[in-house]
């Protein structure tokens, strides 16, 4: 993976349908390649999982290109209704995350606001023809006309792939999940919804140990919710969460059983002369990643995304504006929603870039060496395999040169806010609205 502020990006591939007319099940909701790329899950608002496959031609072909096909399509979650608080429960994914592969079948987990699932995706290519006791159809031959005996063979058939719901993890939160992270161990995972984490064992359904409350006693003096939490991805013992106060918090599950002490809270003071009324609002962290070497964590806040060093508290080693420009239109974001927004972030596979995305569907990728930063555009007009992505700007002034947008000129419907990144690849995945793009460097 080169220093990815000399990387030139192009175009790949676009999953989904380019009509207009969107309907609010197709928009996607979450994004994750699995540990070594090859598969890259979809969920989207409609309860849907799509799992599409890298294309083997693609993979070995010189250049590589990364292309992706769909593999398997299943519906995770079903709409629902809580009748003790006449409540609808929506089918929307909020998070997919994948386990290590110990076997040829796949395993994710997928949840929505109050229920965890746990898949197996499998591939079967081969039936079995000739049973004794039941017709090749499934019927149950009539015993009395059974002369002889036969020998099942097994037959080839076309591939199919399997999803199947293994687990089904329920009724451990009372409010909506945002998070699961599986710990490195492999056997756990954690869930954690606004004020509770809780840690399962991937083969108990029926028990999960709250690890983190900070539910008040009196609901009144609530000042903070969780808003992301994630398993540190060596040490099985530490996890970290974010609130929407602008913290992150390091806990150590050896040093007690209830991690209501943190062992560490990363903090960065607030600069008193950007103080407003909307600096709660934007300081609240929406996503929280530690990198893959388990050293460093980025937070994604409103308008910037903040690299820390865990061994840091104080403040973080790096801080890259995302949308500075937006600082003064907090107003209107706050009188549309938007201000509300919850965008997430990732590492690429070596650590050396980040990724997070903006409006108007753009997406931002700061390269740590070099600190360019590029921001670029998930666009039909593009969708021609091999297309250079030009990077965009956007002007705050009066005068806007040629290839500039001006602020005033965003579209705040479309927004990028889930992205990933390849393994161990210069690949990523974004996701805008109902379609899923795909872009990968110039070799």
């Amino acid at each position: 993976m080169a220093g990815n502020g000399d990387i030139q990006w192009c175009f790949s591939q676009v999953k989904g349908t380019l009509e207009d007319d969107v309907t609010e099940a197709d928009i996607i909701s979450c994004v994750e390649f699995n540990h070594d790329g090859d598969l890259l899950a979809t969920g989207d608002k409609g309860g849907r999982v799509v799992i599409f496959q890298r294309d083997p031609v693609s993979k070995n072909s010189i250049p590589r290109r990364g292309e992706y096909n769909v593999y398997s399509t299943f519906q995770s979650h079903e709409p629902e209704f809580d009748y003790l608080k006449s409540l609808e429960i929506e089918e929307k994914i909020n998070k997919i995350r994948w386990l290590k592969r110990k076997n040829p079948a796949h395993f994710l987990l997928s949840t929505n606001d109050k229920t965890i699932k746990l898949w197996k995706v499998s591939e079967r290519d081969k039936r079995v023809e000739g049973y004794n006791t039941k017709e090749e159809n499934g019927t149950i031959r009539d015993p009395a006309c059974i002369t002889s005996l036969r020998v099942p063979t097994i037959k080839p058939m076309e591939l199919m792939v399997e999803a199947s719901p293994r687990r089904i993890f329920a009724n451990a939160h009372t409010y909506h999940i945002n998070s699961i992270s599986v710990n490195s161990d492999q056997e756990t995972y954690l869930s954690a919804d606004d004020l509770r984490i809780n840690l399962w064992h991937l083969e108990i359904t029926d028990q999960s140990f709250n690890i983190v409350d900070i539910k008040p006693t009196n609901m009144e003096e609530l000042t903070e919710v969780i808003t992301a939490a994630e398993f540190h991805p060596a040490e099985c013992n530490v996890l970290v969460y974010s609130s929407s106060k602008g913290t992150i918090r390091l806990c150590d599950m050896r040093s007690a059983a209830l991690c209501d002490q943190h062992s560490k809270l990363f903090e960065e003071p607030e600069d008193p002369t950007n103080r407003s009324f909307f600096s709660e609002i934007i300081s609240s962290i929406s996503d929280v990643k530690l990198s893959n070497s388990g050293r460093y964590m980025i937070s994604r806040d409103y308008l910037s995304v903040k690299v820390w060093d865990l061994q840091m508290e104080t403040k973080p080693i790096e801080c890259y504006t995302v949308h500075e420009y937006l600082r003064s239109k907090l107003c209107s974001l706050y009188e549309n929603d938007c201000i509300f927004d919850k965008f997430e972030c990732c590492w690429s596979g070596n650590d050396s870039a980040i990724m997070t995305g903006s409006y108007n569907n753009f997406f931002r990728v700061f390269d740590r060496t070099t600190k360019r930063d590029l921001t670029l555009e998930a666009a039909r007009d593009i969708a021609k395999p091999k297309t250079l992505l030009k990077p965009r700007k956007v002007c705050t002034g009066g005068k806007r040169k040629k290839d500039e947008i001006s602020v005033d000129c965003l579209d705040f419907n479309k927004k990028i806010l889930h992205t990933a990144w390849h393994p161990s690849e210069n690949v990523v995945a974004v996701a805008a609205t109902n379609n899923l793009f795909l872009f990968q460097d110039k070799l």
